[in-house]
């Protein structure tokens, strides 16, 4: 099973990134990045924008690789609007997996549903060319199975084995 790096956890209570990019960079407070994030079932993360949104509850969780940042800035989740920043594992190629994070208290399941494509803002938050830079590395969207407690820190990852719909399990 792989170790992996929860390097950050962002809870944002707010959209951040609204207008137009050429407006230029709104604040992004540095509150909203955490060192533990409270996991629900089917809901989200407690707390953040997409928690119990109804539009979002196959995508409420969002994961990126640290290896895919691009750009001059000190990049990270407060200028990608994702909710864990992982080193260590390729998460976009887990889209259509379930898979797992247990920083020590238990395992948060994770049923990766798609893409968490790049915006026009990438160009603003972290520099020229990044939202192409971004194109199939900008994270993914997931839905959680169970309730848990995502940490900052070391994590082990894996992939859960595809269930098989004739078992019933």
């Amino acid at each position: 099973m792989p170790h992996v790096e929860i390097l950050q956890l962002l809870v944002s209570p707010v959209h951040r990134l609204a207008g137009r990019p050429g407006e230029g960079l709104p604040e992004l407070p540095p509150g909203e990045l955490v060192t533990t994030a409270e996991v629900r079932a089917g809901l989200g993360i407690v707390g953040d924008r997409y928690f119990n949104h109804p539009a979002h509850r196959n995508a409420s969780v969002t994961l990126m690789a640290a290896e895919r940042l691009p750009g001059p800035h000190p990049a990270g989740l407060l200028r990608t609007r994702r909710n864990v920043l992982l080193r260590g594992i390729d998460i976009d190629a887990c889209i259509g997996l379930t898979v797992f994070l247990d920083c020590g208290t238990g395992p948060v399941d994770l049923e990766v549903r798609s893409a968490a494509r790049p915006c026009a803002w990438m160009d603003t938050t972290l520099g020229p060319g990044a939202q192409r830079a971004l194109r199939g590395g900008g994270g993914v969207r997931c839905r959680p199975l169970n309730d848990g407690v995502l940490t900052v820190g070391p994590a082990l990852f894996g992939v859960r084995a595809p269930q098989d719909p004739a078992s019933g399990a």
